[in-house]
């Protein structure tokens, strides 16, 4: 057992490789990865000083005003990078604070449990200086008081790198009382979960921290309104947070122009490819970049393999074809066409799979991460996963494929309390809509000369 996770994690780190070399990466063009090391070693605080670090947040406390900061990322349209694509600057606006209004809590969501992702992984493991300066400027516009890291439990040296960047931002005036030498006092305390995908939802994630049961909350009130221990939270991702150093320092107009033309979604993403490619890995391209590029980038498939569908960011969104691959990878272009850009990390699926195989796995993860809290997700994912089973085998009825289809649809949008279940059902409805045929030949035979007679 001790031997499989071992290479379990060899091959999560192999995959969570920046493939770009540090001669190709600029400040002006690559604001998330240009200071990390071809050798992959962790960047600490004495080098990431020499590196403009904690520059943003000098500046934002000099000018001491949060609205600025809050109208600067709304204008630099910073869409979250954990899934989502909601604009953090808009979120943050949405923040109670002022008066009588407690100061609260600013959460890294650094529960990177979705299949086939491993982006935040990188920034947490070489670059853990670059997380700690984005929490400090979401709670200097948020008013927060305190920070906390939920940290995936499973990445155990992101744990023990953040641990000691911690340390070293405290001890250089960094977090704790009076920031920089100002009247800003914040800290941050890293916490690792329990190991449950739904934790991936920001509700269920507050109920984890306070020691409750990850189920998601009601809402309203949404957390910016009442989070963690009642007060104002806001919850945002690895990379969302990552993003807002740069935006600070070098302004929004600056940010927009990263993506260039390609797309109105602004800045630059972690793109990544896992599978069957020659070169799986992570590289930071201009927000719009085609799958065609990073496929390239990628050295395209191995050993000549044809590709037959992929996920264009994890496993909760929705299969594409390769003549999807020039679409640009953005929020909208890619929900246009049935799917989501999700955490942009695509994964290759070839010829030679089975998508009835591929899709029961998924479902399996599925239905066994389910918080078992609204009906269609409790019972109707395990319903699924039978079914996938049963046609895996070649053992499916008459009825099968429509019957997947309606349990698809009762786990879809506005039908359940959170949005597991919908991400679950799109995988499995896509495959459905490309690749029906071989789900139809799961039916048995003998079943259908039965029903014929």
């Amino acid at each position: 057992m001790s031997h499989s996770i071992a290479r379990q994690r060899d091959s999560v780190r192999y995959r969570s490789r920046l493939m770009q070399p540090e001669a190709e990466r600029r400040p002006d063009t690559h604001p998330l990865t240009w200071r990390l090391r071809d050798d992959g070693g962790v960047v600490w605080l004495e080098e990431y000083l020499r590196k403009d670090g904690y520059q943003s947040v000098r500046k934002a406390l000099a000018e001491s005003d949060p609205q600025a900061i809050i109208s600067t990322m709304k204008d630099a349209n910073v869409g979250g990078r954990g899934g989502g694509g909601f604009s953090a600057g808009l979120k943050w606006s949405l923040t109670l604070q002022g008066g009588d209004i407690p100061r609260g809590y600013l959460i890294c969501n650094a529960d990177e449990m979705e299949p086939g992702t491993f982006k935040d992984r990188l920034l947490m493991e070489q670059q853990p200086h670059l997380v700690i300066e984005g929490m400090i400027l979401a709670a200097l516009a948020n008013n927060s008081f305190y920070g906390y890291i939920f940290l995936r439990g499973e990445y155990v040296t992101a744990a023990r790198v953040l641990s000691r960047a911690l340390d070293e931002a405290r001890a250089g005036g960094w977090l704790g009382r009076d920031i920089d030498g100002s009247s800003f006092d914040f800290d941050i305390a890293l916490h690792t979960g329990a190991g449950r995908y739904i934790c991936g939802e920001e509700t269920a994630l507050i109920n984890s921290l306070e020691g409750k049961r990850a189920n998601p909350r009601a809402k309203p009130p949404f957390p910016g309104q009442s989070g963690a221990w009642g007060k104002p939270s806001v919850v945002n991702n690895v990379e969302t947070l990552c993003n807002a150093p740069g935006v600070i320092l070098n302004g929004a107009e600056w940010y927009q122009g990263l993506s260039g033309d390609r797309t109105d979604d602004g800045g630059s993403k972690l793109y990544g490819i896992s599978g069957l490619v020659e070169n799986p890995g992570l590289w930071e391209l201009p927000m719009g970049t085609t799958g065609a590029e990073i496929l390239d980038r990628a050295g395209g498939m191995r050993n000549g393999r044809q590709l037959k569908a992929w996920l264009p960011g994890g496993a909760s969104t929705g299969f594409l074809l390769p003549q999807h691959l020039e679409l640009a990878l953005d929020f909208d272009t890619v929900g246009k066409e049935g799917s989501r850009l999700g955490t942009g990390l695509m994964t290759m699926v070839t010829q030679e799979q089975s998508m009835v195989a591929l899709v029961r796995n998924l479902e399996e993860f599925f239905a066994r991460e389910s918080c078992g809290w609204c009906t269609p997700c409790r019972d109707g994912l395990p319903w699924t996963v039978r079914v996938l089973r049963a046609l895996a085998l070649g053992q499916g009825e008459i009825g099968d494929i429509e019957l997947l289809e309606k349990l698809a649809a009762d786990c879809g949008p506005a039908q359940t309390f959170c949005a597991h279940a919908p991400g679950a059902a799109m995988p499995l409805q896509t495959a459905l809509r490309h690749f029906r045929s071989e789900f139809a030949q799961g039916i048995s035979e003998p079943r259908i000369k039965a029903e014929e007679g």
